[in-house]
């Protein structure tokens, strides 16, 4: 019965803003991996039921169990992988090294190795990764105000009073200003949504080396350091000591499950995590689990009416969808930007802000890894002289 009383509007509502965002944007990646493959919408259907009811299930059980709002999604980075590799490469080889990727990262998860390199990583680097991983959504909010500034600057100007007068509530006030001014300009398209239920189908996997040097083992790598390691960051800025090895076991017993769909690596959220572990989900920390709750639930629901839900989110301008996710994250932008400054290590900091706000890529690693090796070897080489 307390698990109910902690409930509240904010907490529920920054978990359905979590699920809009990863369904508006990454999953217009896996669209993309899905058209690439020459894949039916059927098949396309049973991915993202794959996906939304891995992410469910782990992420309604982890926060449950940890009271913590942990965000789980699927690897958006990992998606990325399977475009340039379609079609050379068949859906039941991907399937396969989905499979090899899951049962890798489960190894993972029981070794604590991943727990053990997140013990060195400094709170100032994590924050200055984090910073640069949310700051290019920041700005991304005001670069629709050249097409569409009704919305845009209407949107703005929602925000700063709703902030203003209902601080806890402005999330979801500014969701339902930015409908309502979308709507009174003519920018959705809601006729075309119908009712559309999934129908799931089982894909029987196959295994060769291709697939698995050039989908499994990059696959892992990216989910470690674009999933993984930014959102074990936020959870440990916001103040959340959960146990790494049990949410990386949960996730990638998730995935062995889904992939059989067509379903990537489940792994915890990156980017909407922040959504849910800053104030704005919940004033006291020890309630924002719920968010992680109402997240799961929305994936839930976003798997069994899949095709419904693409097509309710595409009815939206992608303008709104842009705004929201940038103005509902300047408070994470706020703390991670204000712990840098802070920060005992704080060139270190700086640096890792910068090499990961770049968006730089090398060696086909992004540039949250190269931020944090950056920022760390940076911390090592510096804190000598500092010391001194």
């Amino acid at each position: 019965m307390s698990r109910w009383a902690d409930s509240s509007v904010s907490a529920i509502a920054a978990g359905f803003l979590a699920v809009l965002v990863s369904l508006a944007g990454p999953l217009a990646i896996f669209y993309q991996a899905a058209q690439a493959g020459q894949m039916s919408n059927e098949m396309f259907a049973s991915w993202v039921w794959g996906i939304s009811l891995g992410a469910a299930v782990a992420g309604i059980f982890l926060s449950w169990s940890l009271k913590a709002p942990v965000i789980t999604a699927w690897s958006a980075p990992g998606t990325a992988l399977l475009i340039p590799l379609f079609p050379a490469l068949s859906i039941h080889e991907a399937v396969g090294a989905y499979l090899t990727a899951a049962l890798l990262l489960l190894a993972i998860g029981l070794s604590g190795g991943f727990e053990r390199l997140m013990s060195h990583v400094p709170k100032g680097v994590a924050s200055g990764m984090m910073a640069g991983i949310l700051l290019p959504f920041g700005l991304n909010a005001f670069k629709g105000m050249g097409a569409l500034p009704l919305l845009v600057g209407g949107m703005l100007i929602a925000y700063l009073l709703c902030k203003r007068c209902w601080p806890r509530y402005s999330v979801v006030l500014l969701l339902v200003a930015g409908i309502a001014i979308a709507m009174l300009t003519g920018q959705t398209h809601f006729d075309g949504v119908h009712l559309q239920m999934v129908r799931p189908q089982f894909i029987t996997p196959a295994w060769s080396w291709a697939s698995t040097f050039s989908l499994a083992l990059p696959l892992v790598l990216t989910t470690l350091s674009g999933q993984y390691l930014p959102g074990m960051a936020i959870l440990k800025s916001a103040g959340y000591d959960v146990p790494v090895r049990r949410i990386v076991v949960v996730n990638s017993l998730a995935s062995l499950v889904t992939a059989f769909t067509g379903g990537i690596t489940i792994a915890i959220a990156a980017i909407t995590a922040a959504m849910c572990t800053g104030r704005d989900a919940h004033e006291d920390p020890a309630r924002r689990y719920v968010a992680g709750i109402a997240n799961g639930a929305f994936y839930l629901l976003a798997g069994l009416c899949g095709g419904s839900v693409v097509m309710l989110f595409a009815a939206l301008p992608r303008e709104l969808i842009v705004a929201l996710a940038g103005l509902a994250l300047l408070g994470p932008i706020t703390v991670n930007l204000t712990q840098i400054v802070t920060a005992p290590e704080r060139e270190a900091a700086v640096l890792t802000f910068l090499a990961t706000a770049s968006g730089m890529t090398f060696l086909g690693l992004g540039s949250a890894f190269w931020g944090i090796l950056i920022g760390m070897v940076a911390h090592r080489v510096l804190r000598p002289a500092t010391a001194a």
